[in-house]
């Protein structure tokens, strides 16, 4: 067992509030765009690293980093990876 790592069933477009707030979120499904969700779960210093679809329909990671002043997206490189839906866990 790692003491900081937990693993959860669930919806994961809801997050998991009770553990919240997080220093690093990863996900590996991606959707249109990153759940409201995770950016107000996530610590002021805290990044998620999680794939998104981009206006072409394809998918990019995107880093996102919480700055005391906002968010800060970083796009890389284009990835496929598996659909987020919610609703089905």
């Amino acid at each position: 067992r790692i003491a900081n790592v937990h693993l959860l069933f669930g919806d994961g477009m809801q997050g998991y509030a009770k553990g919240a707030p997080y220093a690093a979120i990863i996900a590996a499904a991606g959707g249109e765009a990153v759940p409201q969700q995770w950016t107000e779960q996530l610590a002021v210093g805290g990044r998620i690293v999680a794939p998104v679809q981009t206006a072409d329909g394809r998918q990019s990671l995107v880093v996102i980093d919480k700055l005391t002043h906002g968010l800060q997206q970083t796009f890389l490189e284009a990835v496929h990876f598996v659909p987020l839906k919610s609703g089905i866990a």
